[in-house]
């Protein structure tokens, strides 16, 4: 029994729904998603509520029950409210700055590195060390922001390289904690 997939989602004022030929279209204020939907599970838009049915009995059902009510909870979110995602970078020198259509990163190469900025998603620099990742795929900017993140991982022992802003980087004590008297 899913548990995920046997909750409604309540469709917000100003989004609108709907279901035709195995895909699900969300509409909203800040776009259009789509999500092609499997033949084992059917939504049932009614009321301001999507609810989702399973078609069969298997335990490979109530997994698909639940992928697809997450999915369309997402698409709803973010086509009303939108997702955003903060990335830090941390380290001597270490920048970053929007340039048309592409991000400019200092980690400490010998060489800045370009990042095309996706034509869906909305990339900001509030500060040299901090970037803004917002669109209304959850998806796309989750990603978008773990390919930041992967250009130059943080390292244990001084904290440097990208970060999220909620990751929490566990430090190490470097050599010096092993001398000592004997």
């Amino acid at each position: 029994m899913s548990r995920i997939g046997n909750k409604h989602i309540l469709i917000p004022q100003g989004v609108t729904v709907t279901f035709a030929d195995g895909v699900i279209s969300v509409s909203g204020s800040k776009g259009t998603l789509t999500q092609k939907i499997d033949k084992v599970v059917t939504p049932k838009i009614e009321n301001n509520q999507i609810l989702f049915v399973k078609n069969d009995a298997e335990q490979e059902t109530d997994a698909k029950q639940g992928l697809y009510r997450a999915l369309v909870a997402n698409m709803v979110k973010g086509v009303s409210e939108g997702f955003e995602k903060t990335v830090l970078i941390n380290g001597v020198g270490y920048k970053a700055q929007v340039n048309g259509k592409k991000i400019v990163l200092n980690l400490g190469y010998s060489h800045p590195i370009e990042v095309e900025i996706p034509a869906d998603l909305n990339v900001v620099c509030p500060s040299v060390t901090e970037i803004k990742i917002s669109g209304i795929d959850k998806q796309r900017v989750g990603q978008f922001a773990s390919n930041l993140r992967d250009l130059r991982p943080v390292e244990p022992y001084h904290g440097y390289g990208v970060r999220y802003s909620d990751e929490v980087v566990i430090r190490k004590v470097g050599k010096a904690a092993g001398k000592g008297k004997k």
